[in-house]
């Protein structure tokens, strides 16, 4: 785990190394163990290393092939690197390190670019060809990892952390406007190649690129064009036939992720999913030492799951936690605004941040339940789509039957607008969105709001459960991981995530809708995997938390009560254009009234804010 930054420059023009550590300066708390360059040619390569699997110097970076034809700079993990190696050693190769990137550069020998449907992992990575002159850059299947990237005249730029690229772009960025809209109306980000950035894209999830640099290369050959190498829609496998089989690939999943030459430790909030991981450590793997980090807020504040973590007490000897409040909140806004370089959606995300810090006084890898929710239906709206496909089947009966279900047992019609919302036609989807909010410039709204939106065609148009799942792994899961790996990697952890085991996703996509919403619960499958692993109280837990806060209260409290009405009557928050910034100042009023839960609009005002301060302004 760590973190990559690089130069190229197509017409051969030398890379300075000042730049490089410049770039590798910025990232620093991704790998603080230790730390590489490399140039040659117009390419310029730069790493920073966090120690996990061969601790020992034989793990530097960049990384040469036994042959030195071709260089590497790689961050993530390949967690059936022992199964490759062993195949590739059959096959000839050699290796002089215990390291999973040493399995790479001889698995791209071998198989050139489809090594990638051999990786089970999380990965970005670059590789040169020094004989050819050629640029192979590649992530993940679902982006766990990221790499960001500028085109900027002859060059390009890119790296682990969008700071590496502005470090050395040599002008001040610019904020990309569409991607501010879309934070604003939807809470979405990352479904597309945009950052908050207009001059930095990221190469999407499950693609890769090619590049050649030098006098000999032709005009297509030094144009970043992405290819899909993982499409979800052509690689789903056959469903699990029962729970059953479903418990022993989770199990599997868990268990390839505690390969690791540190401590492992998992952030346990309570939930269905990271409860599941614990579980199965306790239950499969005996790991009674194991080390678990959580928030709590006290009883009965929402938020809080201490009942449900209290339930591990008697299982696991090394719990820890932290207790988050506002005044910690207002404490470490710069820090977080800093971490996640780009604006966030949610408090849960401070949260998270707060569990990641506590992590950091004991383990280098955390284990965690993200993707969970999008495999498995985990949110309440994914009861729409399921209402909706009963409705396009006509069996008019087992909606009846699912809807009084679903009441029954959550006592809230959410799920049910849903339906009506994801029944209206797309330009009708995004407008109700935006007029929910109420509090945007109409002339930002006219300027950005776009009649071929992914988020209010694809995502919320789906015309099945499964398409919706598949769906959110395609234009919704990326931008939780993305702010899951600034959180751990600003506190120089590793987090890895055993739903996102391409096995297991692959074979969950496919199940049928019984076994993923049943009788008004989500996750079923999960659910009856785990009996006898889980508690039962967790097991068959009706609300859905996660990593939540008390936040409605903390922006009614004194101290957020002045840091607000200054912030929403500031000068540069008033002049931005974005913000109707008398209907702001009328919806903060209610929310201290109490004529309504305004939270998360509230936090995006002050999360953007910030933003803008630190990285524009």
């Amino acid at each position: 785990m760590c973190g990559i930054s690089g130069i190229i420059h197509f017409d051969g023009q030398h890379v300075a190394e000042h730049q490089l550590a410049t770039m590798m300066k910025a990232m620093k708390h991704r790998g603080p163990n230790d730390e590489g360059l490399f140039t040659e040619n117009g390419m310029g390569l730069g790493f920073v290393r966090l120690s996990i699997l061969d601790l020992s110097a034989a793990g530097h970076q960049p990384m040469f092939s036994a042959d030195e034809r071709y260089v590497m700079i790689f961050n993530g993990e390949i967690y059936n690197y022992l199964e490759l190696r062993e195949e590739l050693i059959a096959k000839g190769h050699r290796f002089h390190t215990q390291t999973d990137s040493e399995v790479i550069l001889a698995a791209y020998r071998e198989w050139g670019e489809n090594m990638l449907h051999r990786f089970n992992g999380m990965w970005a990575l670059v590789i040169y060809d020094r004989r050819d002159k050629l640029v192979f850059a590649a992530r993940d299947r679902y982006g766990v990892k990221p790499f960001f990237y500028c085109t900027d005249g002859g060059r390009i730029l890119f790296g682990s952390d969008i700071r590496s690229i502005t470090a050395v772009l040599g002008r001040k960025p610019t904020p990309d406007h569409e991607t501010i809209f879309n934070f604003l109306a939807f809470n979405r980000s990352d479904q597309n190649d945009s950052t908050f950035l207009a001059e930095v894209k990221k190469l999407d999830h499950g693609h890769y690129v090619k590049l050649r640099i030098g006098p000999g290369a032709t005009p297509a050959e030094k144009t970043f064009r992405p290819q899909k190498w993982y499409d979800i829609r052509k690689q789903l496998k056959e469903p699990f036939k029962n729970p059953g089989e479903y418990r022993e690939m989770f199990a599997s999943a868990v268990g390839l992720r505690l390969r690791s030459d540190v401590p492992v430790g998992v952030c346990l909030s309570g939930g269905l999913d990271s409860s599941s991981i614990v579980s199965v450590l306790l239950k499969d793997f005996d790991k009674k030492d194991l080390n678990t980090f959580s928030a709590v807020y006290g009883q009965n504040r929402n938020g809080d799951e201490s009942a449900f973590i209290d339930l591990y007490r008697d299982q696991l000897q090394n719990m820890y936690f932290t207790q988050p409040d506002e005044n910690a909140l207002l404490a470490d806004l710069d820090d977080l605004t800093r971490a996640q370089y780009e604006p966030v959606p949610s408090t849960s995300t401070y949260a998270q941040y707060r569990v990641m810090k506590l992590a950091k006084e004991r383990v280098v890898v955390t284990l965690d339940g993200q993707g969970a929710d999008e495999a498995l239906a985990g949110y309440h709206y994914f009861f729409g789509f399921h209402f909706k496909n009963l409705l396009r089947q006509g069996r008019i009966g087992t909606l009846a039957s699912e809807m009084a279900h679903y009441y029954g047992k959550h006592r809230s019609l959410y799920g049910i607008k849903s339906l009506v919302f994801f029944l209206l036609p797309a330009f009708l989807r995004s407008r109700v969105r935006v007029l929910e909010k109420g509090y945007l410039d109409p002339g930002f709204f006219q300027a950005n709001i776009s009649g071929n939106n992914v988020i209010t065609g694809e995502l919320y148009g789906s015309k099945s459960l499964q398409e919706a799942l598949i769906n959110h792994f395609e234009y919704k899961l990326e931008h939780l991981l993305k702010w899951e790996d600034r959180n751990s990697m600003w506190f120089s952890l590793e987090a890895r995530v055993p739903f996102l085991d391409y096995r297991l996703v692959e074979r969950t996509l496919t199940v049928p809708d019984e076994l993923i919403i049943h009788k008004g619960m989500t996750k079923h499958i999960l659910r009856e995997a785990m009996k006898g692993t889980l508690p039962e109280a967790i097991r068959m837990r009706r609300d859905k938390v996660g990593f939540e806060t008390p936040e409605a209260e903390w922006f009614r409290t004194p101290v957020f009560q002045a840091y607000i009405k200054n912030l929403i009557c500031s000068a540069p928050f008033t002049t931005r254009g974005i913000m109707d910034v008398k209907k702001v100042q009328a919806i903060y009023q209610n929310h201290l009234d109490r004529n309504g839960n305004y939270s998360r609009e509230i936090w995006k005002w002050i999360h953007l804010e910030k933003w803008y301060n630190q990285f524009i302004d």
